[in-house]
Parts: C-alpha cells; sequence; structure tokens
C-alpha cells in the first residue's frame, strides 16, 4: 500500500520512531526517486512511502481518502 510523503527521510523518521516500524528497503533508483518500504515488526504487510512529484501530490498529503480512515494497522 503506497502513502504519499512530502520527503523520505522525514517520513522514515516518522514512521521508525514514532510508529516503531521497521526499515525493510531503502533503495535509490534515480536521483529523484527511492523505494522505501516500511513496516510494523514481524507483519507480512508493508507501507510502500512515495514522494509527491508534483504540487497537486503535495497538496493531497493527509487527504488522500477524502477525510475517511485510511486503514487500521
Amino acid at each position: 500500500m503506497a502513502v504519499v510523503v512530502p520527503d523520505y527521510d522525514e517520513a522514515i523518521a516518522h514512521y521508525t520512531q514514532a510508529w516503531g516500524f521497521e526499515l525493510l528497503e531503502d533503495s535509490v533508483r534515480t536521483p529523484e526517486k527511492r523505494w522505501v518500504r516500511v513496516a510494523p515488526p514481524g507483519s507480512p504487510c508493508a507501507l510502500l512511502l512515495a514522494k509527491a512529484a508534483t504540487p497537486a501530490q503535495e497538496a493531497a498529503i493527509g487527504q488522500q481518502t477524502g477525510g475517511r480512515v485510511f486503514l487500521f494497522m
């Protein structure tokens, strides 16, 4: 499941330090794009942290579900 974020390193810090997730992968694809996956410890499910690539994507961060619950973990 992908989550759009404004900055890879800030998102990694948030999910690993504040939520206790594990960093599963952080691979550079291009100078602008990385493949970053985080997950709760022992979980078979992971989040793909995708950096916003356009102003419209950045404006949608935090509102990607239209005000509804995104998921339960």
